[in-house]
């Protein structure tokens, strides 16, 4: 079986980490196609996955059309020489467009209801829309999705990040970090270059939360490109971290997670770092999974973030478990089925995961 994976965004990478790995073993074919995008290519080279670079990220919308369209040209001719027979992706735009006009199968994985262009682009051409529970299926359809062709999961999509994951406790060390406080806060500013969001790159809301938090504990914060980095850069007790790193690690070694934006903060809440989310746009159903389930705060008033910083800080609040269903045997399942061919392995435990 020969299959298409196309990767447009950093998490996306480790999103499918597992997935590669496992084809490759199953001695399946692949072909792995990534744009060019913050940390993608470096991700890519740092587990040694190859693929193929094509296209790039556009910043205004004028822009964003003309790197779409080039993109899908591009990858339309690479596919139509190579013919898979399935084809993957968690967001792509290009990739269902592609695959529609080709007659290729395709599985898609959707976490984010409100990336409305990008979805009524995408799902109506869809074969497989794998999504969670969490997100309300009338949010979907109306975009134009079959939803015959939808299957649903309990959990969000960052419970595959940490499948085979093994901890460093000595993560801090290991990154030569120099923490004078007894405290750690790791920070993640808001996508700001995102279409969902509307936002500027300059700035950031984590801003006068910085200002009042490192007065008490390290702050580390992992930026999304350079202007992000120059907003932090001359705080002091804070650390810019610069990808890629085992983030897995830090988060669950640091006491606090504040992020302004969406999959760092789910990925702490499943690791069991206390979360706040601080994101300025409006909130993701996956998000109010976390919310619901005490595994994440949510605010944006900067005097209520802080207070539940510093109580938080002091209380440790770590001891709960999450129940989800075994996403990684959903997608590899769904890519065999879509595919026409049967699945050479089985687990025979339970598809249900249980986090600590």
């Amino acid at each position: 079986m020969k299959i298409w994976i196309d990767i447009t965004n950093a998490p996306h990478v480790r999103f499918f980490k597992n997935i590669i790995e496992y084809f490759q073993e199953e001695g399946e074919e692949l072909i792995v196609t990534a744009r060019k995008f913050g940390d993608i290519h470096r991700l890519m080279d740092l587990f040694g996955f190859e693929f193929e670079s094509i296209g790039k990220h556009g910043v205004t919308l004028a822009e964003k059309l003309e790197e779409n369209t080039r993109r899908s040209y591009e990858l339309s001719k690479l596919i139509i020489k190579e013919k898979p027979d399935v084809a993957v992706s968690k967001h792509s735009i290009e990739l269902p467009r592609v695959t529609f006009g080709l007659g290729i199968p395709s599985v898609y994985i959707l976490d984010n209801e409100h990336a409305l262009a990008a979805n009524k682009l995408t799902l109506p051409l869809c074969d497989r829309i794998i999504m969670p529970h969490a997100i309300d299926v009338w949010d979907i359809v109306r975009l134009g999705a079959d939803p015959n062709k939808i299957q649903r999961y309990q959990g969000t999509s960052e419970i595959i990040h940490f499948k085979n994951f093994q901890y460093n406790e000595n993560i801090f060390q290991d990154m030569g970090l120099d923490l004078k406080k007894s405290k750690t806060i790791l920070m993640r500013p808001e996508p700001s270059l995102a279409s969902y969001l509307d936002a500027n790159c300059r700035e950031s809301v984590l801003s006068p939360i910085v200002e009042i938090l490192k007065e008490y504990a390290n702050i580390l914060v992992i930026p999304r490109f350079k202007e992000q980095s120059e907003i932090f850069q001359d705080y002091e007790n804070v650390t810019i971290i610069k990808p890629p790193v085992d983030t897995f690690s830090l988060m669950r070694k640091c006491d606090l997670m504040i992020g302004a934006g969406g999959t760092m903060n789910r990925e702490a809440a499943i690791s069991g770092t206390p979360v706040i989310s601080c994101y300025p746009g409006d909130l993701l159903s996956v998000d109010k999974f976390y919310i619901q389930r005490g595994l994440m705060y949510r605010s944006l008033d900067v005097d209520e973030i802080v207070n539940i910083a510093l109580r938080l800080l002091v209380n440790d609040d770590r001891d709960k478990k999450l129940v989800t269903d075994d996403l990684f045997e959903v997608i590899i399942d769904n890519i065999y089925e879509a595919s026409g061919q049967p699945r050479k392995y089985t687990a025979i435990n339970s598809p249900k995961l249980l986090l600590k």
